[in-house]
């Protein structure tokens, strides 16, 4: 197959980034995760005041992609098992606007493929609660400090990482083996 493909990029808030872009660096086919913010007010704004929960931020990992390995679907997929995207504003222990779930779609086609996965998941009924993940036009995305990129590689033994990262990046490698980049 030829490599002059085109890359496609989506941008993905589901709660704490470090957790994100462990996940979505793992799978094949995925070319570049950027931890950062979406989704706010202020323009580059730093960690300390995207934690405040007042930019109106969240969290986000902007993943670079090629369709012609792994689709939007399947990375929505794997998305939607990795976070819990019935918790307003929270995933787990973290809480605030910052930690909402939302997908902020380039193309109107990656907005009806995140609608319809939405509504699939819905009907599935495979939560208690509905899931409330947004689903809006990407505006901007910042980069977020350095210290932030790849967090849970180069930072495995931090407790948080160890307690709430390491169990997560585990259960995901396990359920989906097969599309990962290395056995």
């Amino acid at each position: 197959m030829e490599h002059g493909h085109a890359s496609e990029v989506v941008t993905l808030g589901g709660g704490c980034f470090w957790c994100t872009e462990a996940v979505f660096s793992d799978l094949r086919g995925v070319e570049k995760v950027e931890s950062g913010y979406s989704g706010g007010t202020v323009p580059n704004p730093t960690y300390e005041q995207v934690c405040t929960g007042t930019t109106g931020h969240a969290e986000v990992v902007q993943v670079t992609f090629d369709p012609s390995v792994i689709s939007l679907r399947e990375i929505l997929q794997v998305f939607f098992t990795t976070h819990d995207p019935t918790t307003p504003n929270r995933q787990g222990p973290d809480v605030g606007t910052q930690y909402r779930s939302a997908i902020f779609y380039r193309t109107p086609e990656q907005q009806a493929t995140a609608q319809q996965v939405i509504q699939e998941l819905t009907q599935a009924e495979l939560w208690r609660a509905p899931v409330v993940t947004e689903v809006k036009p990407f505006t901007a995305f910042y980069k977020a400090e350095d210290y932030h990129q790849e967090y849970f590689a180069h930072n495995g033994n931090q407790p948080y990482c160890r307690a709430v990262i390491a169990p997560k990046v585990a259960k995901f490698r396990q359920q989906y083996r097969e599309k990962l980049k290395r056995a």
